[in-house]
C-alpha cells in the first residue's frame, strides 16, 4: 500500500537544502505546522516522505534508543510538505468548530446504546468503571494534548511515533488507525439505516446506509469547514440532548420535576438492591471492558487541529477541559440513570437505559425522541470517521507509506483521493455487514476491536521519549505538559497494559484482543519488511554513488 522511497541522493540533496535553510524541499518538509503556508501557526516536524524514506538522515532503526528530531521550521509550508506531498491542507476550521468537536468527540453513539450493557454487568459500580477508564483517557489525552500543541502534525500520535520510535510504528498504528475508522464507518452507516428504516420502513435498510455514506462523504469533500460546520451542529445537538436529560433528571431524581411520574428516592438507588457492588469487585472490571471502546474519538481534535488557525490554542483547550467533558457526559448522564431506576430494572436493558430513565419521569415519546438524539450521534461519529480516516491516509500519503495520490489536494485543501479511498472501504465492509455478518463483517469488527488500547498505548510510548526532543529543540511550545512526567506516563502505560491482559480472560474480550493482535503483527511485519529494504535499496544507491566518485 506504500510507494516508493527515494533514493540516497535524494536524502542528500535534501540534507543540504535543510543545511542551507533555502526554501527547497527540506524547507517545504519542514513545514508541517497546521496551516502554515496560510499564515497560521509555525511548521513543526517533517515526515519521513520529505526526507527520502527511511535511509534517510536522523531516521533511527527500529528498537534503537535514539528519537527523530524534527528539521527546524522555516520551510515553504503546508502540513507534511516534501517531494511526495500533493497539496496543502488549508486552515477551514473555525475556533468554534473545534470548540464542539472537542465536545463532541467525547459523547459517542456507544453511550447512548452501550451504556445499559455495563449497568447489567456491574450495577452503580459501573460509574467506578467509567471513572477509571476516563481518568486513563483524560491522561491519554494529557500526553497527546503536549505533542500537538508542541507540533501540530495532520497526522496527529502517527507523526509522532514515526518520528520518536521509528519509521516502522508511525506505519504501523496510522494504518491500524484508519483501519478501525473505515469499519466504524460501517457499523454507523448500518446503525442509522436502521433507525431510518424504522421511521421509513417503505425504503430498505442498504439504500439508507448508501444514502448516508454519500451525503457525509459529499460534505467532506466540499471543504474541511463543510465537515467543521456538520460537525458543529451534530455535536451541537448531542451536548444539548445530555445537558438537557442531566438537568431534567436530577430534578426528578430530588422530587423538584412538576409532573414527574419518579417518585424521585435521592440517590437511594445506587445501594438499596444488593449495594454499591452487587456483582463483586470483579464486575468492575467487567465494566471497564464494555465502556472503553466508547471513550475513541476524544482524539479526533489533535488531526483537526491541523487544519485551524490556532492549533496550539485550539489543542490546549480540549486537553484542559477533558475532565470536565468526561465527568459531566459521560458519569453526570449514567449517574442519573442509576439514580432514576434500580440498577436491575428490566427496562433498563429492554429499552435501553436513557429511554427507560426518560419513560420513568414521564416523559412522551420517550423512544422516539432517543432515537432522534443517537441518529445525531451516529451521523457525527460517521462524519468525523470519514474526516479522521481520509486525514491519516493523507498524512501517511505524505510520509511516503500510503499511495503518493493520497497526498495530494483539491484547490480547496480537501484531500479528495483520501476521502474516496477511506470510503470505498466503508462502501465494501457495509456489503460485508449484509452479506457476511457473522463470518467476514464479525472478523473485521473484532480485528479492530482493540485498535483503542494500541492507539493509546503507543501515544504512551511515543510521549516518553517526545518530551525529551521538544524540551531539547523547542521548550518554549511545551505549553500544555504532562502531570508527573514520567510517572504518571508510566502508571497509564501499566492500566493500558492491565486492561488488555484482562481482555485475554473475558470470553468476549479474548477474541477481540486475539484478532487485533494478529492484524497488528501482519502490519507491523509489513512496515519491518519496507523499512529494511528500503535500507538496502538506499545502501545499495550509496555504493554506486561512492563507485561512480571513485571512478571519476
Amino acid at each position: 500500500m506504500a510507494s516508493q522511497h527515494h533514493l540516497a541522493k535524494a536524502d542528500e540533496n535534501d540534507e543540504n537544502s535543510r543545511a542551507r535553510g533555502d526554501g527547497g524541499h527540506g524547507g517545504a518538509a519542514a513545514g508541517t505546522g497546521a496551516g502554515s503556508g496560510t499564515g497560521a501557526g509555525a511548521g513543526t516536524a517533517a515526515p519521513d516522505a520529505a526526507r527520502g524514506g527511511p535511509g534517510a538522515p536522523g531516521n533511527a532503526p527500529p528498537g534503537s534508543g535514539t528519537p527523530r528530531s524534527a528539521p527546524s521550521p522555516g520551510g515553504s509550508g503546508g502540513l507534511g510538505g516534501g517531494p511526495a506531498a500533493g497539496g496543502e491542507l488549508k486552515a477551514g476550521l473555525k475556533n468554534r468548530h473545534l470548540s464542539m468537536i472537542a465536545i463532541g468527540g467525547v459523547i459517542g453513539a456507544g453511550l447512548f446504546v452501550g451504556s445499559s450493557a455495563g449497568i447489567a454487568a456491574a450495577g452503580p459500580a459501573i460509574l467506578v468503571s467509567y471513572a477509571l477508564v476516563g481518568t486513563m483517557v483524560v491522561l491519554v489525552m494529557r500526553m497527546l494534548g503536549e505533542m500537538a500543541a508542541a507540533r501540530p502534525a495532520s497526522g496527529s500520535f502517527s507523526e509522532y511515533a514515526d518520528q520518536a520510535l521509528g519509521r516502522w510504528a508511525g506505519f504501523s498504528i496510522g494504518w491500524l488507525y484508519w483501519f478501525f475508522w473505515v469499519v466504524v464507518l460501517a457499523v454507523e452507516a448500518t446503525a442509522g439505516a436502521v433507525i431510518l428504516n424504522g421511521w421509513m420502513p417503505a425504503v430498505p435498510q442498504w439504500a439508507w446506509a448508501l444514502a448516508v455514506m454519500v451525503v457525509l462523504t459529499a460534505t467532506n469533500l466540499v471543504s474541511v469547514g463543510s465537515y467543521g460546520e456538520f460537525e458543529f451542529w451534530f455535536a451541537g445537538i448531542k451536548v444539548v440532548a445530555i445537558g438537557g436529560f442531566i438537568v431534567v433528571g436530577l430534578l426528578a431524581v430530588f422530587g423538584l420535576l412538576p409532573g414527574s411520574d419518579n417518585p424521585g428516592a435521592g440517590f437511594a438507588h445506587l445501594t438499596d438492591t444488593g449495594g454499591f457492588l452487587p456483582n463483586g469487585w470483579g464486575s468492575i472490571l467487567t465494566g471497564i471492558l464494555m465502556v472503553v471502546f466508547s471513550f475513541m474519538g476524544s482524539e479526533i481534535v489533535t488531526l483537526a487541529a491541523g487544519e485551524s488557525q490556532d492549533p496550539q490554542r485550539a489543542v490546549s483547550k480540549a486537553t484542559n477541559s477533558v475532565i470536565w467533558r468526561i465527568g459531566f457526559f459521560y458519569l453526570g448522564s449514567v449517574l442519573v440513570v442509576l439514580t432514576l431506576l434500580p440498577w436491575n430494572d428490566p427496562s433498563i436493558t429492554d429499552e435501553g437505559s436513557y429511554v427507560a430513565a426518560l419513560n420513568s419521569i414521564g416523559i412522551p415519546h420517550a423512544g422516539e425522541v432517543m432515537n432522534v438524539i443517537v441518529l445525531t450521534a451516529v451521523l457525527s461519529c460517521l462524519n468525523s470517521g470519514l474526516y479522521t480516516a481520509s486525514r491519516m491516509a493523507f498524512s501517511l500519503g505524505r510520509r511516503g507509506d500510503a499511495p503518493a495520490s493520497f497526498a495530494t489536494t483539491t484547490t480547496s485543501g480537501v484531500p479528495r483521493p483520501a476521502i474516496l479511498g477511506s470510503v470505498v472501504f466503508g462502501f465494501v465492509a457495509v456489503f460485508f455487514n449484509y452479506l457476511w455478518p457473522d463470518t467476514v463483517f464479525a472478523f473485521l469488527l473484532n480485528s479492530s476491536g482493540a485498535v483503542a488500547l494500541f492507539v493509546w498505548l503507543v501515544i504512551c510510548c511515543t510521549q516518553l521519549r517526545m518530551r525529551r526532543v521538544i524540551e531539547q529543540e523547542t521548550p518554549e511550545k511545551l505549553v500544555v505538559r504532562m502531570w508527573l512526567f514520567p510517572y504518571l506516563t508510566w502508571a497509564t502505560i501499566g492500566m493500558i497494559v492491565f486492561v488488555l491482559v484482562y481482555m485475554l480472560f473475558d470470553d468476549v474480550g479474548r477474541e477481540q484482543v486475539l484478532l487485533s493482535l494478529l492484524v497488528a503483527a501482519v502490519v507491523v511485519a509489513i512496515a519491518v519488511v519496507r523499512e529494511l529494504r528500503g535500507r538496502r535499496t538506499a545502501g545499495h544507491a550509496d555504493s554506486e554513488s561512492h563507485d561512480l566518485s571513485g571512478k571519476t
